[in-house]
Parts: C-alpha cells; structure tokens; sequence
C-alpha cells in the first residue's frame, strides 16, 4: 500500500515536469527596484533596463508628476492582444510630499519612506543654517 502512495507521487511529478518542458516556463522579467525614487528618476532606469511605465495609481496633488515618490512598481500581469509589450511596468506614486507636516500631507514618518524624507530634508536644512553663517546684529 505504501509503494502504492510513492509510486503516485512520483509519476504525478513526472507529469507536471513533462508539462513545464512541453508548454515552457517562461520569461522571468522583474522591475527595477525604484521605489523611493523620484517619478522621472524611476521612469529613467525603467526606460533603460528596456520597459516601458504605467502610472497605476497616484495619490496627491501638491507634486508635479516628475516629483512624485514611486511607493510600488510591479510588472504588469495581464497580456494585451493589440501590443507586444512585454515589459510595462506599473507604478504607484505619492505626489503629497516626501513626509507628512502639521500643514502638508505625505507619507508617515513611522514609514520607512516617511522618515528618510524627513532625516534627508532635516540634513539639508541644517546644511543651509550652516551655510548662511551666523546672524551678525547691525550697529
């Protein structure tokens, strides 16, 4: 009874791998990794890796397109009859800000995002106290 069950097992699995050689596994193709990156940054590295973008969805308005933050970016996952585009990928994108303030919206600094936004816009207005110098009163 127990050679009966492996025996079952083994040619179910002969079948399913004489199936994959027969119909093909594929194309594996995956999306560059461009979240967090501004939307015309993302819209270039797709562009070179040889894809084409889709804005999925947009959340937002304070941003041009160009400014927008990628949030995800996946490949498509349907075919399309009238085109042979194989590599669009498609795009989520924040065009509130890189965080969220008391008078803006944005993604949450408790977000991963959020908080390299705020780190990153906190660096560079210390940068520019720096470079204004100290205040010399007048006389």
């Amino acid at each position: 009874m127990k050679k009966l069950i492996v025996l079952g097992a083994g040619s179910a699995f002969a079948v399913a791998a004489a199936s994959s050689l027969l119909f093909g596994a594929g194309i594996a193709s995956a999306a560059p990794d461009v979240v967090g990156d501004t939307y015309s940054d993302a819209e270039q590295a797709i562009s070179d890796s040889g894809g084409s973008v889709v804005v999925a969805s947009r959340v937002g308005d304070k941003l041009d397109q160009g400014d927008c933050i990628v949030t995800n970016a996946w490949d498509a996952s349907f075919l399309r009859i009238d085109s042979s585009d194989d590599s669009q990928v498609n795009v989520a994108l924040n065009c509130n800000g890189g965080h969220a303030t008391a008078t803006n919206p944005g993604s949450s600094v408790q977000n991963p995002l959020g908080r390299a936004s705020k780190e990153e816009q906190e660096a560079a207005d210390a940068e520019e106290q720096e470079l204004a110098g100290p205040e010399i009163p007048d006389n």
